[in-house]
Order: C-alpha cells, then structure tokens, then sequence
C-alpha cells in the first residue's frame, strides 16, 4: 500500500512540476522586445548560474524556435 501512495505523490509531484514549468516558459515568453530581454537579463544577473538555469534553458528554446520560424518563413516553405 505505501508503494502505491508513494507512486501516487511521485506522479502529482511531477505533474505539478510540470505545469510550474509550463507557466514560467508563458510568463518568459512574454520577453519579447530587445528592451525586454535586456531588462530580464539584468534581473537575471543578479542571481547564480545555478538559480537561473532553467530559465535560460527556457529562453534559449524560445529563442531557437522564434528563429527557426523566422527561417522558415523567410523561406517561404509551405504548409508551416
């Protein structure tokens, strides 16, 4: 029985995880002008590599998938 209580809380741990994340990547993504990201960064400076490594994870993603988009539709490739 503890096993599946065990199991049960891991679960919800991850799933609350989750949507924590999910949220941050939202809220991140609202950075979008150069004088925003600039200002993010000056936050961000305030604090260790390690405190702000899921967030620059974060913005690194959005930042590689705005470009490759961009590409994409400079590209003219249809159906994207």
């Amino acid at each position: 029985m503890q096993f599946i209580r065990d199991a049960r809380t891991t679960i919800l741990n991850r799933l609350a995880e989750r949507r924590a994340h999910r949220r941050l990547a939202e809220e991140l993504a609202t950075f979008r002008t150069a004088a925003e990201r600039t200002e993010l960064d000056l936050m961000l400076g305030r604090h260790s590599a390690e405190e702000t490594a899921e967030i620059h994870a974060i913005l690194s993603r959005q930042d590689a998938e705005r470009r490759y988009a961009s590409a994409v539709h400079a590209a003219g490739v249809p159906g994207r």
